[in-house]
C-alpha cells in the first residue's frame, strides 16, 4: 500500500493535556507524520512551558516546528499550521485528545481509501464517561462531540482542498463552528467528506462551574453561520435545535418584569416575573434531571441557568450586528 505523507497540526494554549496528546501521538503505531506543527496561541507565552510537552515526542521532536499564533484563535492557528505544511494531507488534532495505539496505521488506511474528490476524512472520537454515576452537564456536553460532524478534534484534510477554499475562516475566534463552516464550503465546492476508521480518545477536560456560561459566546458564531450559509444551515449539518428562542423569551420576560415593576404596574410585573420563573425553572430542570444531582452540580446549574438566557441573547444580538455585512471568507495573506 502506498503511504501518503501527512503533517499533524495542533493549535495549543499549552494546557496540561498537551503532553498526553503528544505522548500518544509519538507512541502510535504506523507511519509517522512528515512533520508536527504546534501553533502556540497564547497571547503572553510563558518561557519554558513547552519544554516538557516537547520532551515526550522522542525522535519526533526533530520533525516538530513551533509557531506563534498571537492569540488570534484556533481557526487562525490552524491556517498558520496549514501554511507551514508541505505534505498532501494535514491531520488536525486538538490538544485535549489522545490518539489510539494504532492511529498511524489507521490514518494511513483512511487516506489510502480516499477517492480523488475526498477533501477530508474524520476520525472516530470516544469520550469516556463515569460508569458509577450519571454524567454532569459538562460531561454530557463533551460527550456530544462523539456525535458531531467534521470537528477538528481529529480531522484529516487534503492540503489542496483547504487552499482552494481559503482555509479556516478566521472570524470564528473560538473553538466553535469554524470546522462546520469549513466543511460546508468544501461541500459547496464539490468536495466530499467521509468518516474514517481511526479512533481517538477525548477525555472530559477539567472545567470550573462557569464553563457553560462562557460557551454561550458560540451564539455569536451561529449568527455568522446564518449570515454566510443561510437560515437552513443547521439542517444541512444535522445540528441540534438551539434554545435561543426560549432564552430570548425568558430574557424578555425578566426585563419586562423589572420595567413594569418600576412603572408601578404590579399585576403585569407579577405575570412577567412568573413567565421568567417558569422559563428559567424549565431550563434548569432540563439540565439537572439527567445528571448526578449532587449539591455542587445543582448549585452550579441553578446559578448558570439564571445567567445563560440573557448571556446567550446578548451574544446572538451582538454577533448579528457585528457580522451583518460579512462576506464569504477569503484567506488572508501569509
Amino acid at each position: 500500500m502506498l503511504v501518503t505523507a501527512y503533517t499533524v497540526v495542533i493549535p495549543t494554549l499549552v494546557r496540561d493535556t498537551l503532553a498526553d496528546c503528544l505522548a500518544a501521538l509519538a507512541a502510535a503505531k504506523g507511519p509517522k507524520p512528515a512533520g508536527i506543527v504546534l501553533v502556540d496561541d497564547r497571547t503572553d507565552p510563558e518561557p519554558g512551558a513547552l519544554d516538557h510537552p516537547l520532551s515526550v515526542l522522542g525522535d519526533l521532536r526533530e520533525r516538530t516546528t513551533v509557531l506563534h499564533g498571537a492569540g488570534r484563535g484556533p481557526a487562525a492557528a490552524r491556517n498558520s499550521g496549514l501554511r507551514a505544511a508541505s505534505s498532501p494531507w494535514v491531520a488536525f488534532l486538538d490538544e485535549e485528545v489522545q490518539v489510539g495505539p494504532h492511529w498511524g496505521e489507521q490514518l494511513t488506511e483512511d487516506l489510502a481509501d480516499a477517492t480523488f474528490d475526498t477533501a477530508g476524512v474524520q476520525g472516530v472520537l470516544a469520550v469516556p464517561l463515569p460508569g458509577r454515576r450519571r454524567p454532569t452537564d459538562w460531561e454530557r456536553t463533551t460527550a456530544a462531540l462523539a456525535r458531531a460532524r467534521w470537528i477538528t478534534a481529529d480531522m484529516a484534510y487534503r492540503t489542496e482542498a483547504l487552499k482552494q477554499v481559503g482555509g479556516f475562516d478566521e472570524r470564528f475566534r473560538h473553538t466553535f463552528r469554524e470546522d462546520t463552516d469549513l466543511a460546508l464550503r468544501l461541500l459547496d465546492a464539490g468536495w466530499r467528506i467521509r468518516q474514517g476508521q481511526r479512533t481517538t480518545r477525548c477525555p472530559v477536560p477539567p472545567a470550573d462551574r462557569w464553563v457553560s456560561l462562557r460557551a454561550e459566546r458560540g451564539n455569536a458564531d451561529d449568527a455568522l453561520m446564518r449570515r454566510l450559509h443561510g437560515p437552513g444551515w443547521r439542517h444541512r449539518v444535522f445540528a441540534p435545535r438551539s434554545r435561543l428562542r426560549a432564552h430570548a423569551a425568558t430574557t424578555a420576560a425578566g426585563l419586562a418584569a423589572g420595567t413594569l415593576a418600576a412603572a408601578g404596574r404590579r399585576r403585569a410585573a407579577t405575570a412577567a416575573a412568573l413567565g421568567w420563573a417558569l422559563g428559567t425553572g424549565e431550563f434548569a430542570w432540563a439540565r439537572i434531571a439527567p445528571g448526578p444531582r449532587t449539591r455542587d452540580e445543582v448549585t452550579t446549574l441553578l446559578a448558570t441557568s439564571v445567567l445563560i438566557p440573557p448571556t446567550a441573547t446578548w451574544h446572538r444580538l451582538s454577533g448579528t450586528w457585528r457580522h451583518r455585512h460579512a462576506a464569504p471568507w477569503q484567506e488572508v495573506g501569509p
